[in-house]
């Protein structure tokens, strides 16, 4: 692995494909994680090898692994879609760049007209990804679409309608591969308790972070107000949320920030009170997210690679910001001098 990178075609390694002279992976928060890779190719025989390798043509499965604590570890997998090829008169110095998603953007090539009843948002999710192949890791939810109320329509793709589903319950949908090629579909909330995956420092030995900028806005809604009729009973459903169901990150969450009443009205056709109070939770979760910060650091000055959807612990930043943030981003670029990871990071408080 001369970069540090392994490639594997439909699961299994590939020697000969270590030969990529640079390769970018962006994952982001409840987003396919995308991918690219550059290798220089010269005129063979007539004609350039790489431009019409199978292994790099639309529709082949490839991996990206890179090492981690303990082996292995799958940056993303998933099928070409493009490539972009420049060209040097003569050959030497030309290269293609095979450009690539993760296996969720199958999920989006086909657009479907459904109807789903008598069932939760959580149930249609499960049932649409295991439709894939993907092994399901799906989190319960509470809001119930029925035959004699108001069913649960699609008329958009897979994917598009499992994320739409995750933003109206405050979850976020991606999928994440391990190194032997199994592909788990992750649909819940952005995780913000339990141990840190990595600590990063600044201001401190040994420095992680050459530098970090950070902004937070606290102008935003704390809590929200939302009450409807059920159009069967006449009876009132009742929304209200007085704080983000999430757990905080810090000390000090918006609302005890604020320290006022800052609440926004949320007005959804529904048919049952878990479905108003899921929609209010997606609101409050999204706002409660008012600290964002982003930085630099390399695999080799941490050790490991950082990942998306993980929770990270933050050293050095002061007594306000150091504490455990949510990784919303990394773009990983390796080439033949590092491994560097651009990261994206969101907290919903602050304090220790």
């Amino acid at each position: 692995m001369p970069l540090g990178v392994a490639v594997a075609v439909d699961g299994t390694v590939d020697d000969s494909l270590a030969a990529a002279t640079w390769v970018e992976v962006h994952e982001r928060l409840g987003r396919p994680a995308v991918y690219r890779l550059r290798f220089e190719f010269e005129a063979t025989a007539g004609d350039f090898g790489q431009l019409v390798d199978d292994r790099l043509s639309a529709g082949s499965e490839l991996s990206v692994l890179v090492p981690g604590v303990s082996g292995n570890e799958c940056l993303v997998a998933g099928p070409v879609g493009a490539q972009r090829v420049h060209f040097e008169h003569g050959g030497a110095g030309s290269y293609v760049e095979v450009r690539g998603s993760d296996t969720s953007i199958t999920m989006d090539r086909e657009a479907r007209s459904a109807i789903w009843s008598d069932l939760t948002d959580s149930d249609a999710v499960t049932s649409v990804v295991a439709s894939y192949g993907l092994t399901p890791d799906v989190e319960s939810t509470s809001a119930g679409h029925y035959e004699s109320k108001h069913t649960l329509v699609q008329r958009e793709s897979d994917l598009s309608f499992v994320r739409r589903l995750a933003r109206r319950n405050g979850f976020a949908f991606w999928v994440s591969s391990d190194a032997t090629g199994i592909s788990t579909a992750h649909f819940r909330k952005p995780p913000t308790s339990g141990p840190a995956a990595v600590t990063l420092t600044i201001n401190k030995e040994p420095p992680h972070l050459r530098s970090l900028d950070l902004s937070w806005d606290a102008e935003r809604p704390t809590s929200v107000e939302g009450v409807q009729v059920d159009l069967n009973t006449k009876a009132d459903l009742d929304g209200a949320m007085a704080e983000s169901p999430l757990a905080a990150l810090g000390s000090d969450d918006l609302a005890a920030i604020t320290g006022d009443t800052r609440s926004m009205f949320l007005a959804a056709p529904v048919d049952d009170a878990g479905d108003l109070r899921a929609r209010s939770a997606g609101a409050l979760t999204e706002s409660y997210f008012f600290v964002r910060a982003t930085g630099e650091t390399t695999r080799e000055r941490l050790g490991r690679p950082i990942r998306a959807h993980t929770v990270l612990e933050l050293q050095g930043a002061g007594s306000r910001h150091s504490g455990a943030y949510l990784v919303a981003g990394v773009r990983h670029t390796i080439d033949a001098g590092s491994h560097r990871m651009e990261i994206e990071l969101l907290r919903n408080a602050w304090g220790a």
